[in-house]
């Protein structure tokens, strides 16, 4: 067997790469993509990438590729990964999709029979003030994409949760913006937790009309008054 010092090291693309840092890489992507120094169709450009962030190119692509994986970038031949091309008519497209489900799940869900049912709604917003508290946007991100998935599952009917599972990674990809968005507005992290708070309570009253009322004034309308200014004009 060879001694340590005769193994060859390691070639940078196979090397071994810490998950942690490959985290704190991807969240680095994430709040440039969301703070919109890098805006939709831009060429994300290796080099520069890793002297940014002080890293070698495999923790950079493996958060490349965790970031295409949830629809934040794309691969394109000869030019490498880029931020996912939106426009602000794409954007508006999914809003609207977005509130027809949920108001479907909404008619078909409330009143909600089984309390337990509840429960990941619950848990999404617990997770979401812990990670307000924090000021953590990707936690906040993710827990807010739970809790409106949660409401979905309240309709129990598979293919309408089927059609929100294939809007879902779009979604996140809006509600990114949205939540950066919100966040230079008012500088309160607690304020995607009162939202939720507000749209979960009138769940619990068993308010339909109260609900999708909530739904209709979720704190979207501001930022699909300012895509063009967030997102760049069309390509």
């Amino acid at each position: 067997m060879p001694s340590p010092s005769a193994v060859p090291p390691e070639d940078e693309d196979h090397k071994v790469v810490v998950p942690s840092v490959v985290e704190a890489v991807v969240h680095g992507l994430r709040q440039l993509i969301m703070s919109g120094e890098v805006k939709p169709g831009d060429r994300l450009i290796e080099e520069r990438l890793t002297e940014r962030f002080g890293v070698s190119r495999p923790p950079l692509r493996e958060a490349l590729r965790i970031l295409q994986r949830d629809g934040m970038v794309t691969s394109k031949p000869r030019r490498g990964y880029i931020v996912m091309p939106i426009t602000a008519d794409d954007i508006r497209e999914i809003y609207t999709l977005r509130f027809a489900l949920e108001r479907l799940a909404v008619e078909l869900g409330v009143p909600v029979t089984d309390p337990a049912r509840l429960r990941p709604m619950r848990d999404a917003l617990e997770q979401m003030r812990v990670a307000a508290k924090k000021n953590d946007q990707d936690a906040i991100l993710a827990a807010n994409g739970r809790f409106h998935y949660a409401l979905i599952l309240l309709a129990a009917h598979t293919r309408l949760a089927g059609a929100y599972e294939s809007l879902r990674m779009q979604l996140q990809f809006c509600m990114a913006y949205n939540l950066s968005f919100r966040q230079r507005l008012y500088s309160d992290p607690d304020d995607v937790v009162r939202r939720h708070e507000a749209l979960l309570e009138r769940i619990e009253h068993s308010d339909v009309e109260a609900v999708l009322h909530e739904l209709r004034h979720h704190g979207d309308r501001a930022f699909l008054d300012n895509l063009e200014d967030l997102i760049g004009p069309k390509p």
